[in-house]
């Protein structure tokens, strides 16, 4: 029995003793893959993200960024590295030869058993670790090495230090680094020798005397020595920080600052070059009473001197006569704050309210160019009457464009009809149709602003003035092109994240291009043949581009040959991002047709947080209102900022995604350092082509930061801004709560501009702070073909009496002829929607015009312009209401329109042509709908019938409205 139980041990012995092998192959096996999967997918980031540059010619901005990245990390890495190995060899070799026998070195002995056949492995492999951190971290700052390496001067000095400018934008933040990364090598090398000493025996805490031998004084003293004089060094960078650094009352040199934490910082700055030179002395004199004393009253100055004193100066000499005491600081931050975003140029005007009334027509004719269609709400006009197909989409906001048309510059809403594959049937969405058939929209959507034709005459409600539309696209826009436009748009805001185009030899085209028409022409199909893309023939490539997307289907699919290229990064701000990355992009990128082909136009800023003096807020809440996108990537390193500029415009082409960057501002000394540190990535301005300079125009994002911070700093008297009695506000929407009223694009009349008759402007206005009265009108002029682009003009109210935005809304609300004609709207099954509340300065007199829409109680209804409210800004004033903005404007001023044609009055009878002509346009259309049904009927489709007949009751009820809204008031 014992044999045969040993004999069935021994198998499990054996078997039991392979097991470890077994499983230490495994673990083997599964540790390789992880690290090659690791490798892989770096990789497969890093070298995609090469062919990507390489793709869009801007290969030399991968290379300058990657190779400063590498240089950055490898000298501060091999710097940390040989320094903190260095002390740790240095504190090895001069350790004691004999140790006192105690309790501590006894306990100490098993530790040196340990690492002491290791001891230079450890060595190394610390100092790498610890290089490595110390490269991340200097890698980061690429930025920062990048523009000092390049700067340049502002031209421009602080009143304070006499320093340019450019010091503090340039150079300061990178010897703050260097400064900074100093002292954290000095402390780890400490650390390092401290912790080799201790082991070793050259630090005994615990003996009664000759607590630290001779070599470990040496090598701590000059260590600690050198933190100090690195401290020093921090202290007197930390000098200038003081013009840069937030306060509570003013941003830069306080009262307080300039007379307590400046010679604080001096006096420290002094002390810690005291403690360094105590710590050299300590080489040779081996005592630690005088570096001691030195670090106690270092730590007491610090406490006393940086903390405790500044404020006992603000609690004791600023507070009570805080306004006396700031005034000269006031005044610095003023000048600073205005030279840093460019508002030392606004024009400021006394607006008096003219009291003649113009007459009907005269008003009328000045508004013609009133943008009454709202770029949010007609969204889904647009995309139910011009989507075409359900994988068809248009932005959630429209965006606003001028455009040449007949002879006149008119203001269009225009959004690009881009690709939606959410909007594909379920049983549709496989690989292929996503990622190599539903590849692209096509072509771009517009409407005339203003509600009127391309004849600039008046378009009923109900009618949208279209400028183009259509698949293909026809109007205003195909006929300013000798041979249309390229319509497939493969680059926006909405593309898919990756698609695969390119046949192979032979192959048919499977990219979906135009749908079937409505006139029996087959839908097309067609095969990419742009510049962008990434080739896709490869397996290696294909197998990095599975690694990236997660797809192996990438590898699998047929659709994959050897003319296969894969574009990706499609949204426009992302690709100017990539080739740019020390732009700040405007949220609010616009298609325009340029030089027969869409493109997108983009404002690229410059942005600093580090602008001496200036007013420091943030970027998010500069430019957040009521339509801003505040899902973009903020790409920069602070959201605070202190200087903005318009570096760049730029644009990217909707078919091949090419990227073109333009300079803009020539002055900039930021653009002129980045272009150093990237040459030729930055295109000279004179390379703008007409047709694309016709459609740049001024940036939305820095209109609303300059709105923002000269609705404080149009105060030039320190006194006056301290007390706050003239600071203004960007006044709230009145139909979003809790966000600022947006800007507005429209034409508008300025007499101070160069050029004569409208100018496409950007307009905005101000209330007093915390109060709704209107007090300002802003407007800059955005045509960029004009000499005064960029002027910025504000029109000031002398007195109190002007209703703001919030005011004017809650008026139009309790009118009673509006809530009488609005609840028409509402019994009829609509419900209405208020368009944009404009403000605009027109003959002598501020003019308030709000579209409202209406919106039908189901599920596939829209918005519709159905009226326009009117009011001068008088508190109680008249309101005016009506289908359309002359219908308002009549109602408004109580007078009637001049008929489009003149009466007929040789036969009295016949009173039709002495209608108006809004009223007139309603009695045809409800003529033609009863026409309609008629025709309906005696075909016997009786739902048709029914439809057509409500239509034109619907019809005859707004002329009757019409009429009666125009008739001449008692």
């Amino acid at each position: 029995m014992s044999g045969l139980f040993d004999g069935d041990e021994g198998p499990k012995a054996s078997g039991t003793a392979e097991r470890p092998g077994r499983s230490r192959a495994l673990l083997i096996t599964t540790g390789v893959l992880i690290v090659g999967f690791l490798l892989l997918t770096g990789l497969s980031s890093f070298w995609t993200d090469r062919m990507w540059y390489s793709s869009v010619g801007y290969s030399d901005v991968f290379s300058r960024m990657l190779w400063t990245k590498v240089g950055l990390f490898a000298f501060f890495a091999v710097l940390m590295s040989v320094v903190v190995g260095l002390n740790m060899v240095l504190a090895y070799r001069f350790r004691p030869i004999f140790r006192p026998a105690s309790a501590e070195q006894t306990s100490l002995d098993r530790y040196r058993d340990a690492i002491t056949p290791i001891r230079r492995w450890l060595v190394i492999g610390v100092s790498l670790v610890l290089g490595a951190f110390a490269g991340t971290s200097a890698a980061g700052e690429w930025r920062n090495f990048m523009l000092w390496s390049h700067r340049v001067p502002f031209g421009k000095t602080d009143p304070y230090f006499d320093r340019d400018i450019g010091f503090y934008v340039f150079s300061l933040p990178w010897w703050h680094f260097v400064v900074d990364f100093a002292m954290a090598m000095a402390v780890v090398a400490l650390l390092a020798a401290a912790v080799v000493h201790y082991l070793y025996g050259g630090i005994r805490l615990q003996s009664k005397h000759d607590r630290i031998s001779g070599s470990a004084a040496v090598q701590l003293s000059v260590l600690l020595g050198a933190f100090m004089l690195f401290k020093a060094a921090d202290y007197w960078l930390d000098r200038f920080d003081v013009l840069t650094g937030s306060g509570n009352l003013i941003d830069g040199m306080s009262y307080t600052d300039d007379n307590a934490v400046l010679p604080a910082k001096n006096i420290l700055l002094g002390i810690a070059v005291v403690c360094a030179l105590l710590f050299f002395l300590n080489i040779w004199r081996r005592s630690w009473m005088l570096p001691s004393v030195g670090v106690a009253l270092f730590v007491l100055s610090a406490i006393l001197l940086g903390l405790i004193w500044p404020g006992i100066v603000q609690q004791f000499q600023v507070s009570p006569s805080e306004a006396d005491k700031e005034a000269p600081y006031i005044t610095k931050t003023i000048q600073a704050t205005r030279d840093a975003f460019n508002l030392g140029d606004i024009s400021i005007e006394t607006y008096d309210q003219a009291v003649d009334e113009p007459s009907v027509q005269e008003l009328s004719d000045a508004t013609a160019a009133v943008p009454l269609i709202d770029p949010k709400l007609v969204r889904d006009n647009f995309e139910q009457n011009q989507q075409q197909q359900g994988y068809y989409t248009v932005a959630p906001v429209l965006d606003v464009d001028r455009y040449t048309v007949d002879g006149t510059d008119r203001a269009l809403v225009l959004g690009v009809r881009e690709l939606d594959q959410s909007g594909l049937a379920e049983s549709n969405k496989n690989w292929s149709n996503l990622h190599t058939v539903y590849t692209h929209g096509y072509g771009v959507i517009a409407a005339y602003g203003n509600q009127r034709d391309a004849a600039d005459d008046v378009v009923p409600a109900e009618t949208t003035p279209w400028a183009e539309s259509g698949l293909p696209p026809t109007g205003a826009l195909s006929d300013q092109q000798d041979d249309g436009y390229q319509g497939a748009i493969y680059f926006g805001e909405q593309s898919p994240d990756y698609s695969i185009v390119g046949k192979a030899e032979g192959g048919s085209d499977v990219e979906f291009d135009l749908p079937e028409s409505s006139d029996g022409d087959k839908g097309t199909t067609t095969t990419y043949d742009g510049q962008a893309g990434v080739p896709l023939g490869g397996l290696w490539n294909q197998l990095l581009y599975a690694v990236k997307f997660g797809d192996p289907n990438i590898v699998l699919s047929s659709r994959v040959n050897a003319n296969s290229k894969i574009i990706y990064d499609r949204d426009p701000t992302e690709r100017v991002k990539k080739v740019a990355p020390w732009l700040q992009i405007d949220r609010d990128p616009y298609p325009a047709v340029v030089d027969g082909k869409v493109v997108w136009i983009l404002d690229g800023f410059t942005t600093t947080d580090r602008y001496p003096l200036s007013d420091k807020q943030s970027y998010d809440d500069m430019t957040n209102d009521s339509l801003a996108d505040t899902s973009q990537f903020q790409a920069l390193p602070t959201d605070e900022i202190n200087y903005m500029r318009n570096a760049v415009k730029a644009t990217v082409d909707a078919y091949d995604g090419t990227v073109t960057l333009y300079e803009w501002d020539e002055t900039d000394p930021m653009l002129q350092a980045w272009m150093g540190a990237f040459p030729e990535t930055v295109q000279p301005k004179s390379e703008i082509s007409p047709d694309l300079m016709a459609h740049l125009r001024y940036p939305e994002d820095l209109f609303k930061v300059q709105r923002y911070q000269y609705a404080r700093y149009h105060v030039t008297d320190a006194s006056d801004w301290y007390e706050g009695n003239d600071r203004w506000q960007v006044p709230q929407d009145p139909y979003k709560t809790g966000a600022l009223q947006p800007p507005y694009r429209m034409f508008i009349d300025n007499p101070d501009t160069a050029t004569t008759g409208s100018t496409f402007s950007m307009t905005s206005v101000y209330t007093p702070y915390k109060r709704e009265n209107l007090v300002g009108f802003m407007d800059v002029n955005s045509d960029a073909t004009q000499s005064d682009y960029g002027k910025i003009r504000v029109l000031r109210s002398p007195g109190q009496n002007i209703p703001g935005p919030g005011q004017v809304a809650n008026s139009f609300a309790n009118d009673e002829d509006v809530k009488n004609a609005l609840s028409k709207f509402s019994l009829g099954g609509t419900t209405p929607k208020y368009g944009n509340l404009l403000t605009l300065p027109v003959d002598g007199k501020l003019l308030y015009v709000q579209p409202v829409y209406t919106v039908r109680n189901s599920e596939a209804s829209y918005p519709i312009l159905n009226a326009v409210i009117t009011s001068f800004g008088q508190t109680g004033g008249p309101v005016g209401f009506g289908t359309s903005l002359p219908a308002a404007i009549a109602d408004l001023l109580g007078g009637t329109l001049e008929p489009d044609n003149p009466p007929d009055t040789g036969n009295p009878g016949q009173g039709g042509n002495n209608l108006p002509a809004d009223v007139r346009n309603l009695l045809t259309r409800a003529e033609a709908a009863f026409d309609a049904a008629d025709a309906a009927f005696a075909d016997g489709d009786t739902v048709t019938w029914a439809q057509e007949m409500e239509r034109g009751r619907a019809l005859i009820q707004r002329a009757i409205e019409a009429a009666d809204s125009q008739a001449p008031k008692n």
